[in-house]
C-alpha cells in the first residue's frame, strides 16, 4: 500500500477488523468493513468529477458518517480535506472556499450557514438520497494513490487577528502524530466507545477524540449537536467510555437534574479544553468518581500540545500539564530564553504535530515559527515540577464556549457602519460561556448610536457567537501619542460594567 496517510486508515483497519462497528449515527452503523467500501466508492466518484492530488474538498454539515467518509475519501485520492464551521454566517463560508480553492463541497441538505449563491463552477454534492447514489454508482475496487505523510491532508481555518481566518495546513504526519500522543498520553483500548458531540469541523472533536479511537478500531457515536438530556441518555444506551467537551457542555451536565441519578459507571475518560477549566468543575466530576482530564492545544499544532494526567488533576489543578509525549513545550522570553520558575513568558511548541504553515500565506507562515518553534501568542508561567499554566492571553483572543473569537474580525465589520468612527472589542466574563464579546464603540458626530440596532446589523455577516452580546458608547477610546488602540486601557474601563 503506497498510502501513507489517513487515507489508507479504513483499508488498514478493514483488513484486522472488519466486522467492528466504526460509527453509529441515530439508529444506524458502519462497520470497518463498510467504512472501507464507502469511502472507496466515494474516492472514485470524486475522481470522476475530475479531483486530482492536491485538490481541495470542502465539507459543511453537523456531525455525520458522511464527514468522515469525505475526509477518508480525500486522503485516499492525495487531495485535501476542508472541514468548514456550520456556525459561520454565508459570507464567511463563501470566503473560505474561494481562499482554499475547493473544487468540491459536500455538504448536509440544509446547512444552517447557507450555501454560497454563485458556484464557480464548484461540484455541489448533497447528503442524503443524492449522495448514497453517487456511491451505489461508484466502483468499490482499491485506489493505490501514493501520499506521504509529509503531504498536506487538510486545511482548518482558524480566525486571524487581520480580521481574515487563516488556514492551518495540517499533513498527515500531522495528524499521524497528534494520534499517537493521544494514544500513549489517554491509554486508549481498543474497546474505546466514543460519545462525538463536540463538533468535527473542529480539531478537538476530530483530531484529540475521532481519530485516535478509529486509529485503535473502537467505536465512535456520532450526535448533530450537544445536548446535556441527551448525553445521559447516549452514555447510558450505548456504555460509552470515553468524551470531549468544552467546560460549557461538561457544566451544563453537571447542572443537570439527571446528574445525581444517572449510570455513568461505563464512563473511563473525560477530557476537557478550548478554554480554561474552573477548578470547582473539576472537583464536581472527581467527586462523582470520574476521571476528569484536561489539556491545551491549538489548531495549528493538530491541536495537541500539554496535557494534564489523572495523577496530578488535583495536585496540579489549574494546570494545563507537561507536553504530550511527542511534543516539545517550552515557556520563553522574547529571545526565546526559557524563563525562570514562576516567570510569565510565551508558550512555544515544536513537533511533527505542528503545522507546516498557514494556506496561501508565506509571510505569515515564516513570522509564526522562531528557529523551528511555534509561537503560540500565549503567556504561561512554569512550576518547579515543570508543570505550565497559562495565565493570560498575548493575543486578544477571545474564547467563548471553546469557540475562538479575534476582536479584529468583529471590529472590521463594525467599522462598515455607517454611524461608528472607531471601535474595540474585548471578552467580558459570562457565567455560561466563559466570556463572550463586548464592543467599545465611538459614534460619528451629530449621529446617535442604538446598541441593540449595532447588535442586529451584524445579524448574517458574523457567525451568532461572534456577535457581541453588549455594546457600549464611548466618546472616545484610549490610544497612544502615536495614535495606537491601547486595549488594556479599554478592558479596565470597560471591561467590569454591566
Amino acid at each position: 500500500m503506497r498510502n501513507e496517510g489517513l487515507g489508507s486508515w479504513p483499508a488498514r483497519r478493514a483488513r484486522k477488523t472488519p466486522h467492528r462497528t466504526a460509527l453509529i449515527h441515530r439508529d444506524r452503523s458502519v462497520t470497518y468493513a463498510e467504512l472501507y467500501e464507502r469511502t472507496t466508492r466515494l474516492a472514485h466518484a470524486l475522481r470522476a468529477r475530475g479531483v486530482r492530488p492536491g485538490d481541495r474538498i470542502a465539507y459543511l454539515g453537523p456531525n455525520h458518517p458522511a464527514f468522515l467518509e469525505t475526509l477518508f475519501a480525500a486522503g485516499t485520492l492525495g487531495a485535501v480535506f476542508v472541514p468548514l464551521n456550520i456556525r459561520l454566517a454565508e459570507p464567511e463560508i463563501a470566503y473560505q472556499l474561494a481562499d482554499s480553492g475547493a473544487k468540491v463541497l459536500v455538504h448536509a441538505p440544509s446547512p444552517a450557514a447557507g450555501l454560497p449563491g454563485s458556484t464557480d463552477g464548484r461540484t455541489y454534492v448533497e447528503v442524503g438520497a443524492a449522495y448514497e447514489e453517487l456511491l451505489a454508482a461508484a466502483s468499490d475496487e482499491p485506489i493505490d494513490q501514493p501520499v506521504r505523510l509529509d503531504d498536506t491532508c487538510l486545511i482548518m481555518y482558524t480566525s486571524g487577528t487581520t480580521g481574515r481566518p487563516k488556514g492551518a495546513m495540517l499533513t498527515h504526519g500531522n495528524l499521524v502524530w497528534n494520534a499517537f500522543n493521544v494514544l500513549v498520553d489517554h491509554d486508549l483500548t481498543a474497546d474505546e466507545r466514543a460519545l462525538v458531540s463536540a463538533p468535527l469541523f473542529h480539531t478537538a472533536g476530530l483530531n484529540m477524540l475521532t481519530l485516535p479511537v478509529l486509529l485503535k478500531g473502537g467505536t465512535c457515536v456520532l450526535v448533530e449537536s450537544f445536548d446535556p438530556d441527551d448525553t445521559f441518555c447516549l452514555i447510558e444506551r450505548h456504555r460509552i467510555t470515553f468524551m470531549f467537551g468544552v467546560p460549557t457542555m461538561f457544566d451544563q451536565v453537571a447542572r443537570h437534574p439527571r446528574w445525581d441519578g444517572a449510570d455513568l459507571s461505563s464512563l473511563r475518560i473525560l477530557t476537557c479544553g478550548g478554554s480554561p477549566v474552573p477548578t470547582p468543575l473539576i472537583a464536581t466530576y472527581q467527586e462523582r468518581g470520574l476521571t476528569f482530564l484536561q489539556g491545551y492545544g491549538m489548531t495549528e499544532a493538530a491541536p495537541g500540545t500539554l496535557f494534564l494526567d489523572a495523577e496530578h488533576a488535583v495536585g496540579k489543578a489549574g494546570s494545563a500539564g507537561v507536553p504530550h509525549f511527542f511534543s516539545d513545550v517550552r515557556v520563553v522570553r522574547p529571545d526565546l530564553a526559557p524563563v525562570d520558575v514562576g516567570e510569565t513568558g510565551e508558550v512555544v511548541v515544536r513537533g511533527p504535530h505542528v503545522m507546516s504553515g498557514y494556506w496561501g500565506l508565506p509571510e505569515e507562515s515564516e513570522a509564526v515559527f522562531a528557529d523551528g518553534w511555534f509561537r503560540s501568542g500565549d503567556a504561561a508561567r512554569v512550576d518547579d515540577d515543570g508543570y505550565v499554566y497559562i495565565v493570560d492571553r498575548i493575543k486578544d483572543m477571545i474564547i467563548s464556549g471553546g469557540e475562538n473569537i479575534y476582536p479584529a474580525e468583529i471590529e472590521d465589520q463594525l467599522l462598515a457602519h455607517p454611524d461608528i468612527v472607531e471601535c474595540a472589542v474585548i471578552g467580558v466574563s459570562d457565567d455560561r460561556w466563559g466570556e463572550v464579546p463586548r464592543a467599545v464603540v465611538v459614534p460619528r458626530e451629530g449621529s446617535t448610536l442604538d446598541p441593540d440596532e449595532v447588535i442586529a446589523s451584524l445579524s448574517g455577516r458574523l457567525a451568532k457567537y461572534k456577535i457581541p452580546q453588549s455594546v457600549v458608547i464611548a466618546e472616545a477610546l484610549p490610544r497612544t501619542a502615536s495614535g495606537k488602540l491601547v486595549k488594556s486601557r479599554v478592558r479596565s474601563r470597560y471591561g467590569t460594567t454591566s
